[in-house]
């Protein structure tokens, strides 16, 4: 695997400028809508490509956050179409359901704001987009959010890029350390929320009860 990632960044060194724009806007676009398309790796890769003068920052920075927010409009508009049918047993049967609930959850306790995180969230942005246009949140203002988030974290890894130099890479392994512990803080999150909503209703019931047998 790092075999093929390491063709593929050789590749795009190797393209005229316009193609390698072309390809960072198409993969950043696809990471969205296929997660196993190393999107960030690529954007980061970008940003060394303009420290070193081959390409324009801003114009990699533009493009990424372009394809970025396109892309996960696009989950949003499939979530949208589909609703909750995903979670028919018998369909969709190639969606990731436990993923999808646990989205679902995030989007009900935090709304905006998961948008706005998702660029951060790296193993959960399908999920988050799909579970937004499930939730059928307004289509404007969750343009205007993913296009913040997508710019804001576009911005960030691709001046990391630039910074680094050679050692680009090293970038991809804060990436994947980011992604893991945001990923486990919002799972811890989600916990407390489901404890804390069992834990009123049992409350409510046991009132309900005393209130009743009184």
């Amino acid at each position: 695997m790092a075999e093929l990632f390491a063709d593929i960044f050789n590749w795009v060194a190797a393209l005229p400028p316009v193609w390698a724009y072309v390809v960072i806007f198409v993969i950043a676009y696809g990471e969205n809508v296929v997660p196993p398309i190393p999107g960030d790796m690529v954007v980061v890769f970008g940003g060394y490509l303009a420290g070193i003068g081959a390409l324009n920052f801003f114009m990699v920075w533009s493009l990424s956050t372009l394809g970025g927010a396109l892309g996960f409009m696009s989950m949003y508009a499939l979530g949208h179409r589909m609703g909750n049918a995903v979670y028919d047993p018998n369909r969709f049967r190639w969606l990731p359901k436990k993923q999808l609930e646990k989205a679902r959850v995030w989007v009900a306790k935090w709304g905006g704001w998961v948008i706005v995180a998702n660029r951060f969230l790296s193993g959960a942005r399908s999920v988050i987009s799909l579970s937004v246009g499930m939730a059928k949140r307004n289509a404007a203002q969750t343009t205007l959010l993913s296009s913040i988030s997508a710019l804001v974290w576009t911005g960030l890894i691709i001046y990391g890029g630039y910074a680094v130099g050679e050692n680009w890479q090293v970038v991809g392994e804060y990436i994947r350390v980011w992604g893991v512990f945001v990923l486990a803080l919002m799972a811890v999150g989600a916990l407390i929320w489901f404890g804390r909503k069992f834990w009123l209703k049992r409350k409510t019931a046991s009132g309900n009860g005393s209130e009743t047998g009184g």
